[in-house]
């Protein structure tokens, strides 16, 4: 989708600030929500990815908020969509009346593991579209769901450095409407193809992009 999370290629944001040895964590429950969202995630019971809820934030709140904060909406927004606690439980912090004992979903162990695991990657077999060193475009997309395709890079020209491997398709996946697996592949764009000839000559920037992104150039 279109949104002001995709903030690749938009000009006037004001320059990146790097901050020297930056921790992983800037506050104790910034690590707390990362291993809630691991461990609720590891249960398999989520009906919506970490993204879309994200995504649908208003503008000016999403600037606000700081990296795990929104983390923590996405979080809560999932659990509430996927009916795993209701929004009264989560602002008052107890269980409904009536609510029966909730059993332990996942070991801490198997959620641990979770945080290493590369949930998206398929073992099926899927024939390639595209080859190494084979010229693409990206398509002119514009969903008005999740999407892994900046809009910079939006009917632009590269070339096809690496292929990754299989995974499951984000733009169906982040929604519970199937993995649809496909090869992501490492594509190459000069600088001055996705932003002109004020770009240096010998910039380029490499993409993860799906199959159904591309088509031969």
């Amino acid at each position: 989708m279109n949104g002001i999370h995709d903030m690749g290629g938009m000009q006037d944001m004001g320059p990146i600030q790097y901050e020297e040895n930056e921790p992983a964590f800037h506050a104790p429950w910034e690590g707390r929500v990362y291993a809630m969202t691991a461990a609720v995630t590891a249960t398999g019971k989520l009906r919506l990815g970490l993204r879309p809820p994200m995504e649908n934030l208003p503008a000016a709140e999403y600037l606000r908020m700081s990296y795990y904060e929104r983390w923590l909406v996405s979080l809560t927004e999932r659990l509430a969509a996927s009916e795993l606690v209701t929004r009264s439980e989560i602002e008052t912090g107890r269980a409904a009346p009536g609510s029966t004992e909730g059993t332990l979903a996942v070991s801490p162990a198997n959620a641990v593991a979770a945080i290493f695991r590369v949930p998206t990657r398929r073992q099926e077999s899927v024939r390639a579209q595209f080859q190494m060193g084979q010229r693409v475009r990206t398509r002119n997309i514009n969903p008005v769901t999740h999407t892994r395709l900046p809009r910079y890079a939006r009917g632009k020209i590269g070339t096809i450095e690496r292929d990754h491997g299989v995974f499951a398709f984000a733009d169906t996946s982040e929604y519970g409407l199937g993995d649809e697996p496909q090869h992501v592949y490492s594509v190459r764009f000069s600088a001055r193809e996705l932003w002109g000839g004020q770009a240096a000559p010998q910039d380029a920037v490499y993409l993860d992009l799906y199959d159904d992104y591309l088509e031969a150039a």
